[in-house]
């Protein structure tokens, strides 16, 4: 006993014996977590000699914080706000009860761990200019007579946002004009209109983009689309707001008096941090702007709203639109100029010969007998309808020209000019 309590002491006394401390995750390839799930892996600890520890922990923290200084100088308070998201302690190895200190020997040492995420939603990690929404695990050595020694790994989160439900499936659209010019010395309105398919997007697609720019000024001007990101953070009851362009695109330029369309022009959608909705202190919100400039006076814009999500499309709500398209497509028609009268169609006796008329009709069928329990209804009987349609239009036309053609025809008594 004596000799096992001199060697912790000395143990305890020494320092620098522990070659190397790590952390690995048990599955390396997955690149972020959700609510619910666990997370579990290795401390991975390597002694040179034996050494002496007070304790071996595990920490998981998970918070948001929004803070920033003052501009009216150093004695200015700063604005600081902080919402946590995830606690977690675990002790790995501690010395047995009655016991201070515990005694590694000299190896390599495996300490498995686990520990579920919080069943609500936690936040999407994130890191900006006025703040962050960071995830770490930290594994503590804590040693009885040297500092404390740790490693640390950064756990990154997600919170899923699925661009399949109804609010993010519906069409956004937007029309303004502008008048280019000052006072009385305009020289015309510049009209725009755009829409985009749906609300949800999510990394690496292509968002095609429907405008209509009419340019009826006297100027040339140059129509652009642009994805933009903007970051508002909240502390101590102030705002800061920061606003990044991630992708553009450009059009043609447009002439005085011509129009031009998008017929679905594509902006990509580079990786991003998906939408952040749901913090109360770190929002992101994202905007496709459709804009365009204009010499001398200033840009006519419109903003679509637009959140980056991480549910991929499944591609029905494509069919329904494309459906809905179609029925306003065929409903069209309706927009044609009727005739006052319109006229009828002729009888169909008066067109199809009598013996081809005999020839398709299909003898009267007999009522079946339903005195038996299995008779059937009525409608079964109803024989198919096999008249030919009646003939086109032109066809019809043809025919009554001919009708009319005998009378047309010079009787034999009436006198022929010779050429």
């Amino acid at each position: 006993m004596g000799g096992e309590a001199g060697s912790a002491a000395a143990a305890a006394g020494s320092e620098g014996r522990v070659k190397s401390l790590g952390l690995v995750f048990e599955d390396e390839r997955k690149g972020c977590y959700s609510s619910g799930e666990t997370v579990a892996g290795h401390v991975l600890l390597e002694a040179a000699e034996p050494v002496a520890l007070r304790a071996l922990r595990l920490e998981a923290q998970g918070r948001a914080t929004a803070s920033w200084g003052s501009s009216t100088g150093a004695a200015a308070p700063a604005a600081t706000s902080e919402v946590e998201y995830l606690n977690v302690r675990l002790s790995l190895r501690e010395p047995p009860a009655g016991e201070g200190i515990l005694l590694l020997q000299p190896g390599k040492h495996e300490f498995p761990f686990s520990f579920q995420l919080p069943s609500e939603p936690l936040v999407t990690s994130f890191t900006g200019k006025y703040g962050s929404i960071q995830y770490c695990v930290r594994a503590v050595l804590e040693r009885p007579q040297a500092p404390d020694q740790s490693v640390k790994r950064e756990l990154q989160v997600v919170s899923h946002i699925d661009v399949n439900t109804p609010a993010l499936l519906t069409p956004v659209l937007k029309t303004q004009e502008k008048m280019v010019g000052c006072w009385f010395f305009t020289s015309g309105p510049v009209s725009l209109s755009a829409k985009i398919e749906r609300k949800g997007y999510c990394n690496g697609e292509a968002i095609p983009i429907y405008a209509e720019i009419e340019n009826c000024s006297s100027r040339l001007i140059v129509p652009k689309a642009a994805i933009f990101q903007t970051q508002t953070y909240l502390a101590s009851g102030k705002t800061k707001t920061v606003r990044l362009m991630v992708a553009n695109v450009r059009g043609n330029h447009i002439a005085s008096g011509s129009t031009d369309t998008w017929n679905g022009k594509t902006l990509k959608i580079p990786p991003v941090t998906p939408s952040i909705l749901d913090c109360c202190i770190i929002r992101v919100h994202y905007s496709l702007a459709v804009y365009i400039h204009i010499p001398g006076a200033k840009k006519l814009m419109l903003e679509l709203p637009l959140v980056i999500g991480t549910v991929p499309y499944n591609g029905f709500g494509s069919r329904n639109s494309s459906v809905a398209s179609q029925f306003i497509m065929d409903m069209s028609w309706l927009t044609l100029t009727l005739p006052e009268q319109p006229e009828a169609p002729p009888n169909y006796a008066d067109v199809v010969s009598e013996e081809e008329f005999s020839r398709h009709v299909p003898p009267y069928p007999q009522p079946p007998n339903c005195e038996g329990e299995s008779c059937c209804p009525m409608f079964a009987c109803i024989q198919e309808f096999r008249f030919q349609p009646p003939p086109l239009y032109s066809e019809r036309k043809k025919l009554n020209y001919d009708s009319l053609a005998p009378s047309r025809i010079p009787k034999e008594d009436t006198p022929r000019v010779q050429c």
